[in-house]
């Protein structure tokens, strides 16, 4: 009951919201899930090792840099966004600024008035291959011929 941990929505390490009737002004460092439903006049940075997540809610805004693990936009971001793991733009998303992704989900209606720029992890890979995919060094050559049925 008190001591068992089910999977939540929520990121580890507590979880921060700022309101509608919240402005913040100033560089805001987190470590959880910091839900924005008011405006930030800053960068938002998570706490290095974290696994933390950003949600820049419908009526919420950014007017900064947003660097976190995990982010999810459906509100207004005048910045860049930097997510090592996973970025969600929902539907009423509007991004000003570059978006620097591993993993992005988009949705229908999201804007993105910047470049969309996949980083890879730190191990160099980029994802995993499809299922039924031939790696590179099975595939035919150019300049074999193909088999017609």
């Amino acid at each position: 009951m008190f001591g068992s941990k089910k999977n939540t929505p929520f990121a580890n390490g507590g979880h921060t919201l700022f309101d509608r009737a919240v402005e913040i002004h100033g560089t805001v460092k987190f470590a959880g899930t910091l839900d924005i439903e008011g405006k930030v006049f800053g960068d938002i940075m998570a706490v290095d090792g974290s696994d933390a997540l950003v949600r820049v809610r419908e009526q919420g805004a950014v007017e900064g840099d947003i660097r976190a693990p995990k982010v999810i936009i459906n509100g207004m971001v005048k910045g860049d966004v930097h997510s090592n793991k996973h970025l969600e733009l929902a539907a009423k998303a509007v991004v000003h600024g570059n978006v620097h992704y591993s993993v992005i989900e988009m949705v229908k209606g999201a804007e993105v008035n910047g470049n969309l720029i996949h980083e890879m992890k730190k191990d160099g890979s980029t994802k995993k291959p499809a299922p039924g995919a031939e790696p590179a060094a099975k595939a035919a050559a150019p300049d074999a011929p193909a088999k017609v049925s």
